[in-house]
């Protein structure tokens, strides 16, 4: 059973293959720095205020020893932005790593800095109220402790999760031990539980390994390394956990009163996440805006993969969300980022977000009916200069061209109505006759050479990249793309972007990573639900492995209270939950037969009586044989 892994943050100090800046790139930051709006700054403002303490250790470890987060790994942010890092990001990265407990308004503080994503600490009459318990368990409880040295020891009443993305409730256990979890309330939106735990089951394995993409798994920290993830710095790489909602938000305008401290809700699902929510606390005049909005364009789609999300519903909850609280708002708190100050302010950040989230729905959607394509969209799609000049609506982790092809794929799908487009060759099938028609390697490897030497980098990628997928142990070749990758990731405003570049870059040098499967979540597993589990198994059923074989089987799961009839023919696997199949019945502890069809040690178990088996065990011989295993390091950036 595997769930995607975010990308933990790794803090090696070494890896990252030096390079040189091209004048080409100098070039481009320079010229990207002349069209910053320096004079804005807000940010700064914002970024700072409050500020108390900071942590008293340079790093949050584990009991045994391992890092799970380093606050030093990001101290070579001074100056201005080296060559090698475009100039806007440079200067993101440094607001994202201001890091420790502050002070947002009376009764409100945030944890930041300590996780890719914020915790906030709501003061009630006797307890604590604690948004987003952050990724994992260690910097959850260190940056609680931090906390309470200010605010004083009191103890957790309730929690909420914004949304169902890990690194919003994944180190709950961190802040409410199991003694105290009878005492917690856990209040999440509508769907919370189904998403949290299944978004990301079925694809599980390639949305991991494109992770390490997009969040730059194990880049070190540097000017020619990780800048950030553009939304928040990096996923801490402790213990990821989960307590089920004990209360469920299901519509707008629900309240409650937790604490003493009254909060309205809205509901935003299908936006940034399937399930989620902001909310309002009237008395305080605060705003949680979860991570709907923030200090940066949000993906539409993410790179590592998932459902695209809905950008015209995004911007009408935005919509909706200043007409329930913008007028009686007077500060905003986000699940990533700094807070925003002074209602005008507030109110200027949504509808300018809100109007970028619009105008890029909206144009790519008009020009799609003009008859343009996707590729074509993305390149002339731009915000206006009245949204553009604005720091959060720059694209540190979504961009204006990956979101409006996201939105072309939400309404048409990956085809662009071209025929030449319907049935195109396989990536090592088109690059041989790419490489044939140029007149053979050298003349390809000559013209990425050219244009390389002349910065045209986008150009050299795609004719490197047809050579290397014709011929992959082509030395030169590789070389001179990982050269070009690093070059794009210098220019790049996006912190995604540029860790995509840098590991494709790497991997081309080193080839793919050696690492092993990772261990998951027992919170998240157990919350998993059976019938996702042999979907999951369907997915994994390998029709030449499986042949002419018929199996027909029940599945029992006592401490569950579950029972399924699963048959498998003709390549696929049916279950049916609560129904009964002519064949044998398989009675076992889930995570016992979990661990024996990933192990394939169904016999094992069986001889060692952790499974039985009533009615014909020969009917099952070679079961476990019929399922693959993903590689969890398959290429990406090679055949």
């Amino acid at each position: 059973m595997r769930f995607v892994a975010i990308a933990a943050l790794t803090f090696a100090l070494s890896g990252a293959a030096s390079a040189q800046v091209s004048d080409a790139t100098r070039a481009a930051n320079a010229a990207a720095a002349q069209t910053l709006p320096w004079t804005d700054r807000e940010d700064e403002d914002f970024a700072n205020r409050g500020f108390v303490a900071a942590y008293d250790q340079p790093q949050i470890r584990m009991t045994d020893g391992r890092v799970v987060w380093d606050f030093t790994a990001y101290n070579f942010l001074q100056g201005d932005a080296p060559a090698s890092v475009n100039p806007s990001l440079w200067r993101h990265a440094r607001l994202l790593t201001r890091a420790g407990l502050f002070r947002v308004t009376d009764r409100v503080y945030q944890i930041r800095g300590f996780d890719v994503s914020n915790m906030t600490i709501v003061i009630g009459d006797t307890g604590l109220i604690i948004i987003d318990p952050l990724s994992s368990a260690e910097t959850a409880a260190a940056g609680l402790a931090l906390a309470r040295r200010t605010i004083g020891d009191k103890p957790v009443v309730a929690v909420i999760y914004t949304h169902s993305h890990l690194d919003h409730f994944g180190g709950v256990r961190g802040i409410v031990s199991a003694e105290q979890a009878a005492n917690v309330q856990i209040i999440a939106p509508e769907g919370f539980m189904e998403h949290a735990v299944t978004e990301n089951v079925i694809a599980g394995n390639a949305m991991s390994r494109r992770a390490q993409f997009q969040f730059g798994a194990g880049l070190p920290p540097g000017p020619e390394g990780q800048m950030t993830s553009g939304i928040g710095i990096a996923v801490s790489a402790g213990t990821f956990t989960l307590i089920p909602p004990t209360r469920t938000i299901s519509r707008t305008g629900e309240t409650l009163t937790i604490d003493g401290v009254r909060i309205e809700f809205q509901l935003t699902p299908d936006t940034e996440a399937p399930a989620e929510m902001n909310f309002f606390f009237p008395d305080l005049g605060v705003l949680c805006i979860a991570e709907n909005a923030t200090a940066s364009m949000h993906n539409i789609l993410t790179p590592r993969g998932a459902l695209v999300r809905d950008a015209k519903a995004w911007a009408d909850y935005l919509t909706e969300a200043l007409r329930l609280y913008g007028g009686r708002t007077q500060i905003m708190v986000g699940s990533h980022a700094w807070p925003r100050f002074g209602g005008d302010r507030v109110r200027d950040f949504v509808a300018s977000h809100r109007d970028a989230y619009k105008y890029l729905h909206d144009q790519t959607v008009r020009l799609m009916n003009a008859g343009y394509t996707d590729r074509e969209i993305a390149e002339q799609v731009r915000l206006p200069e009245s949204l553009s000049s604005r720091w959060f609506n720059h694209g540190y982790y979504g961009t204006m061209m990956h979101n409006s092809r996201a939105v072309y794929q939400r309404y048409m799908g990956w085809y662009d109505a071209n025929p030449a487009n319907l049935n195109p060759l396989p990536p090592a099938e088109e690059g041989t006759r790419f490489v044939r028609a140029m007149g053979g390697a050298d003349r390809v490897m000559a013209e990425g050479q050219r244009a390389f030497d002349e910065g045209d980098y986008r150009w050299a990628a795609r004719v490197l990249n047809h050579l290397v997928f014709a011929e992959p142990n082509n030395t030169a070749a590789r070389q001179l793309l990982a050269r070009t990758h690093r070059q794009m990731a210098y220019q790049a405003e996006s912190a995604i972007w540029r860790n995509i570049y840098l590991v494709g870059a790497r991997e081309l040098e080193q080839g793919p990573p050696t690492r092993s499967q990772p261990t998951q979540s027992a919170d998240l597993v157990a919350a998993t639900p059976t019938s996702y589990i042999l979907d999951l198994l369907a997915v994994r059923l390998n029709p030449e492995r499986l042949g002419n074989r018929r199996y027909a089987f029940n599945l029992v799961f006592p401490e569950r209270n579950e029972r399924f009839a699963v048959t498998i023919a003709n390549g696929v696997l049916v279950h049916e939950h609560d129904q009964t199949v002519d064949g044998p019945t398989i009675t076992s502890q889930r995570a016992v037969f979990l661990q024996a069809m990933a192990t394939q040690s169904m016999a094992r178990s069986v001889l060692s009586g952790q499974i039985r088996i009533a009615g014909n065990r020969r009917s099952l011989e070679g079961l476990g044989e019929v399922f693959d295993t993903p590689d969890p390091n398959f290429p990406i950036v090679t055949p």
